[in-house]
């Protein structure tokens, strides 16, 4: 039977998991402008899934059949509960699971989980392996760096080839580089020759520095990847996705009138198990390109409560800005 990865179309665009950005509501208002051909919810801790985090950690997990297809993504250090985590991400009903082995923050690396897993190679393969027996047929994909002090494309990535992974997702700078210098893209060519020689099956994907369609299908003829993960670009446009806005500007109400509705689905959806700050960063997605738009966003950043926001934006719908 196929999986979602054989059912995408060729040269697809995925959202990236970005944490405390691609929850249920963002991945709806990326839907309304432009949708992606793969999305994938924030990354979860399956040891905190595991625990007293349950009803904290499970909210990742929420989403409405519009967002699919849709990949769960989990991180964290013990197999028993990524073999756990496999079955109730097959009983919710995601299309598969994405392990993360990319995360470079210190405080996760400092736990040997996400990208401090590259340096693990026997428990990175066990992880794969708990997850696969406890997805119980949803493919089983992982995102990744090139290597974690320096690049390591034949041995890190050719590794992980060789586990016969439905996807990989390569994000193309090692995790000591962070995002501090240009993405290596001819490692993700040269990652593309490895899967064509021991795993073909295998999608691989390339991710960093894109900020636009035209920029994704560039490296796409330039790699041979099979897809493209864009991530922070979508900040400076919520319409990348959308192939009929190709290259035309957002009006500044259409602007004003996303994010109104941005916060409104916030609200509804989250109530207060998800604070006001956590909005606060998506403003510049919508308060950018436009005369005096970084007044606005700082006025915007000193509202206290979502009544406040929606009462400004409603007020500044009145105003000609351009």
């Amino acid at each position: 039977m196929q999986t979602i990865w054989q059912k995408l179309p060729k040269n697809f665009m995925v959202l990236a998991p970005m944490e405390d950005v691609t929850d249920t509501v963002f991945r709806r208002i990326v839907l309304s402008c432009g949708k992606p051909d793969l999305f994938f919810t924030e990354f979860a801790s399956v040891d905190g899934l595991f625990s007293e985090g349950f009803e904290h950690v499970s909210k990742r997990f929420t989403y409405t059949e519009s967002e699919r297809p849709l990949i769960a993504q989990i991180w964290g250090m013990k197999p028993e509960n990524y073999f756990k985590a496999g079955k109730l991400l097959k009983e919710l009903g995601f299309d598969g699971i994405d392990i993360n082995m990319g995360c470079p923050v210190r405080a996760v690396v400092k736990q040997g989980a996400c990208s401090a897993l590259i340096k693990n190679q026997s428990l990175a393969k066990e992880l794969i392996q708990a997850t696969t027996e406890g997805a119980g047929g949803l493919p089983v994909s992982v995102k990744t760096r090139l290597g974690f002090a320096s690049i390591q494309t034949e041995e890190w990535i050719g590794f992980l080839l060789e586990l016969k992974l439905a996807a990989l997702t390569i994000h193309a700078r090692t995790v000591k580089e962070m995002s501090d210098v240009p993405a290596h893209w001819e490692e993700v060519s040269k990652a593309v020759q490895l899967k064509n020689k021991h795993s073909p099956e295998t999608k691989i994907i390339g991710n960093g520095d894109i900020h636009s369609l035209k920029a994704a299908d560039e490296r796409i003829l330039q790699t041979k990847a099979d897809g493209m993960m864009i991530g922070r670009g979508i900040f400076h446009d919520p319409w990348l996705f959308n192939r009929d806005h190709f290259g035309e500007a957002v009006s500044f109400e259409e602007k004003i009138a996303k994010l109104i509705e941005h916060i409104t689905l916030f609200t509804t959806e989250w109530q207060e198990r998800r604070p006001f700050m956590v909005m606060k960063k998506f403003f510049k997605c919508y308060i950018s390109g436009f005369p005096g738009a970084s007044e606005l966003r700082l006025e915007l950043m000193e509202c206290q409560t979502f009544h406040d926001a929606i009462g400004k934006l409603n007020a500044l719908k009145k105003i000609n800005f351009i």
